[in-house]
C-alpha cells in the first residue's frame, strides 16, 4: 500500500506542470505598422536586439531566460521615413494553463518546481501589435 502511494506521488509530481506539458518555449508575434514598410527592431530586457525586419512580418520570441521564473520583457521600435519613431513594450504573463492547469495535479510541484523553469507557463502579450504611425509635424485630432 505505502509502495502504491509513492509510486502514486512519484507519478503526479513528475507529471504536474501542466503550462509545460501544452505550452511551448517560443510564441509568435505579429508585428504590423498602419502604415506598412515600417522597419522595426524587437529588443530583449537587457537591450539585445533579438528580431528585426519590416513590417507586416511574423517573428518568433523566447518566453523564459531559462532563469527560475525568468519571465522576459521586450520593446518593438518602429522606424519609417517622414513618421514618428515609436517603441512598443511587449511582456510575458501567466497564462490559464499555469494558473489553473496544475490544480488537477496537486498544484505545487508544477507552480513551484516544474513551470517556473519553462517559458509554456507564459503567453506573451500583445500577441499582435499595429501600432498607428504619426507623420512628423502632424497634429493631433
Amino acid at each position: 500500500m505505502i509502495t502504491r502511494i509513492i509510486l502514486l506521488a512519484g507519478l503526479l509530481t513528475g507529471l504536474s506542470g501542466c503550462a509545460t506539458l501544452v505550452g511551448s518555449e517560443q510564441d509568435q508575434i505579429t508585428v504590423q505598422s498602419t502604415p506598412p514598410g515600417a522597419r522595426f527592431v524587437v529588443q530583449d530586457e537587457q537591450g539585445r536586439a533579438v528580431a528585426e525586419g519590416i513590417t507586416p512580418q511574423v517573428i518568433s520570441l523566447q518566453k523564459s531566460t531559462g532563469r527560475y521564473f525568468g519571465k522576459k520583457a521586450w520593446q518593438v521600435m518602429f522606424e519609417i521615413p517622414g513618421y514618428v519613431p515609436l517603441t512598443v513594450p511587449l511582456e510575458a504573463r501567466a497564462n490559464l494553463w499555469y494558473v489553473l492547469g496544475n490544480l488537477p495535479l496537486g498544484g505545487l510541484p508544477g507552480w513551484l518546481l516544474v513551470d517556473p523553469w519553462y517559458g509554456g507557463m507564459y503567453t506573451i502579450k500583445p500577441a499582435l501589435i499595429n501600432p498607428p504611425l504619426h507623420p512628423v509635424g502632424a497634429r493631433g485630432g
